[in-house]
């Protein structure tokens, strides 16, 4: 009994301390080292991700674990790593089927996307933008979702912008929105994968306008509905995407499994989680423990819904995202990281390989511009940021180098 006793207690040590860390509660920069002790060897150098992925692979040889199912998404509506239950949108044919089995024990699913209502003002800083956003959940940013708008020959392809988990439309692109419309396009965002507590959203939905917390395979669907209504309505053949955090690998797998291939002629990611995150570790050693038999994603998921955990390096859902590799041919991708980023850990993961028919540009936020500090979440309030999308969609234009500060700023002022 006290060994039982004993055993319980550890497992719920490591619980508590991997979910604490999960919600990016932890602050430690994605780059810290700790200093060497003395009369010891150096710390060895970090893992790459191919030893996290190897190491995570060695788990997944544990025949006790749950197998994981392949299904189609025509079939299925929902290949996320939760049971669907055929409630809410994109909720899959209700049979109780289970995709994947890999660190997720609730059964429960659903969510819906929303159009925006008004308009918020302009901002220079996440945090201003996120507290307006608190009050004012629906908002659209400043310059976008003009339905009447059409492209010019000089600029013929929209903007769709798609926000992060636990973000929205309005907070996170209040401050390139406008900037982007200026310069002559058509810009278009929404709001996906809302979802509440008991649809699998996480604690973190209960706050106004914490969206993208529903299964990221459901979120690209609704991603794909969106796009099909800007082309629709303002006759362009195909859409650029800019996508931040979550909003990269949701926008990838439009692009590889919902027909998003033919309609999207450049994807742009910022600190996208496109091949997982560490969480500085703790994500792929959370993955690992739970590989082995010992569920402790499955209650973590209780607090970082759906789509967090389906972001950690390993699970079923970033596995065939980048299975046979991380493009599709026609795309144009580019990939910006920031060395600062403690979401997006480690933040190279973010970069992609090009594959047949693709063109990839990585970008490190500070190669060149060491004076950019921008977090995950002060990225898109960089005007260094704001220059590498108008040069992407328009080579003449400048790429900036200007001071952004971490996490308090943005805008390149405090």
């Amino acid at each position: 009994m006290g060994r039982t006793i004993r055993r319980r207690s550890r497992a719920a040590m490591v619980v508590m301390g991997v979910a604490m860390l999960l919600v990016g509660l932890g602050g430690v920069g994605a780059n810290a080292e700790p200093a060497a002790p003395p009369r010891h060897p150096a710390p060895a150098a970090p893992p790459t991700e191919q030893q996290l992925a190897d190491y995570i692979a060695a788990g997944l040889k544990n025949k006790s674990a749950k197998p994981i199912v392949e299904r189609p998404i025509a079939d299925s509506g929902s290949s996320g790593s939760a049971c669907t239950s055929g409630s809410g949108a994109g909720s899959g044919n209700g049979s109780g089927d289970c995709y994947g089995g890999s660190g997720s024990s609730s059964g429960l699913q659903g969510g819906a996307s929303t159009d925006t209502l008004g308009y918020g003002p302009a901002q220079t800083a996440f945090l201003a933008a996120f507290g307006y956003s608190l009050f004012h959940p629906d908002a659209a940013p400043p310059g976008t979702n003009d339905w009447n708008c059409k492209p010019t020959a000089q600029h013929p392809e929209p903007i769709v912008l798609v926000h992060g988990t636990w973000e929205n439309a309005y907070d996170n692109f209040a401050y390139i929105s406008q900037p982007i419309k200026n310069a002559g396009y058509c810009v278009f965002t929404f709001n996906y994968g809302r979802s509440n507590l008991l649809e699998g959203g996480g604690l973190g939905s209960v706050l106004p306008g914490a969206n993208g917390t529903e299964n990221m395979p459901d979120s690209a669907e609704q991603l794909g509905q969106f796009v099909d209504r800007v082309l629709a309505a303002t006759g362009a053949q195909k859409v650029n995407i800019v996508g931040h955090s979550q909003g990269g690998p949701t926008s990838r797998w439009y692009l590889k499994f919902d027909g998003g291939a033919s309609k999207v002629d450049h994807e742009m990611t910022f600190g996208g989680t496109n091949h997982g995150t560490t969480l500085i570790g703790i994500g792929a050693l959370g993955r690992a423990i739970n590989n082995f038999g010992i569920d402790v994603l499955g209650p973590i998921e209780i607090f970082v819904g759906h789509s967090g955990i389906e972001q950690t390096v390993g699970s079923d859902v970033m596995n065939r995202l980048n299975a046979g590799g991380d493009t599709v041919p026609g795309v144009n991708y580019t990939v910006v990281g920031t060395r600062y980023d403690e979401i997006t850990t480690p933040y190279d993961s973010t970069f992609l390989r090009p594959g047949p028919g693709a063109t990839v540009r990585n970008i490190t936020l500070q190669d060149g511009c060491e004076q950019d500090l921008s977090d995950h979440l002060t990225l898109m309030y960089s005007p260094r940021v704001l220059s590498i999308i108008l040069n992407t969609l328009d080579p003449t234009q400048p790429v900036r180098c200007t001071f952004n500060p971490w996490l308090l700023g943005g805008g390149g002022k405090l």
